[in-house]
């Protein structure tokens, strides 16, 4: 997104020098190795690799949801490092939303109940008018009143992008949100993800292995062994199908 002359945009969310090492027994393992990379606001990036590359890691620290062993995250020129665990829990439920494989939808609460519960916990008042946007926009104005255990796979995952959409946050973070769906729903999905950014301007970081699902973004994202290992514009399907299957090969020489 242009500023004016001379001005600097702040990326929705940018990482710094960012390393995260778990200890697994008596080995120490490096998810992230020391990464530099800035998401702008308004785009739509996919971050892909192998098993074991980092990029769950990646989505995990830049969200909030795990702390890095050293670096940076900063959310909105917010510093997470600096966050008490009480002040990150209130930049979570307000400034990002969340989209995963599993919908983690509660049982027990209608679809519109699921869609506030972030406002509810925050304890904010719903903006009415933006609901019903949201609501609209995702196609689930007739479902409000059910449970998610009466909707579709894709019904469900529709109910957490509308949640995630509730506090109109400044960046969405989604982890395989396709991963539990049929490919006619996925790519309804997809095409909802990517209005979003299209239509209402927000950030969406979304982990995938899917080749088709990564052709709906601005820009992939490739890491290998905790680095990033390319950082492309989008090349289409096959493209980016072919440039995965390079890493593959020249992992097994």
């Amino acid at each position: 997104m242009p500023g004016y002359p001379g001005q600097t945009i702040e990326p929705a969310v940018r990482v710094e020098r960012l390393t995260r090492v778990y200890d697994a027994g008596l080995n120490r393992v490096t998810a992230l190795a020391g990464i530099d990379v800035g998401f702008d606001r308004g785009t739509f990036t996919a971050v892909m690799g192998p098993s074991g590359s980092g990029k769950s890691t990646l989505l995990q620290t830049a969200a909030g949801l795990d702390r890095p062993t050293s670096g940076r995250v900063i959310i909105g020129g917010t510093d997470l490092s600096g966050l008490s665990e009480t002040h990150l829990t209130e930049l979570r439920r307000t400034r990002v939303g969340f989209v995963f494989q599993a919908f983690n939808l509660i049982g027990a609460l209608t679809v519109e109940e699921n869609i506030v519960l972030p406002l509810r916990l925050a304890g904010l008042r719903p903006d009415r008018a933006w609901l019903t946007q949201v609501v609209e926009r995702v196609g689930l104005t007739d479902r409000l009143h059910h449970r998610p255990a009466a909707l579709s796979g894709g019904q469900q995952q529709r109910v957490a992008i509308a949640r995630a959409l509730a506090t109109r946050p400044e960046v969405i973070f989604t982890d395989e949100p396709t991963g539990a769906l049929d490919s006619r729903t996925a790519a309804e999905v997809l095409t909802l993800l990517r209005a979003v950014v299209d239509e209402h301007g927000l950030t969406v970081v979304m982990v995938t292995h899917d080749p088709i699902a990564a052709s709906y973004a601005d820009r992939v994202l490739v890491l290998a062994d905790g680095t990033i290992v390319a950082d492309l514009p989008q090349l289409g399907a096959a493209r980016i199908a072919e440039h995965l299957a390079s890493l593959d090969r020249r992992a097994l020489r």
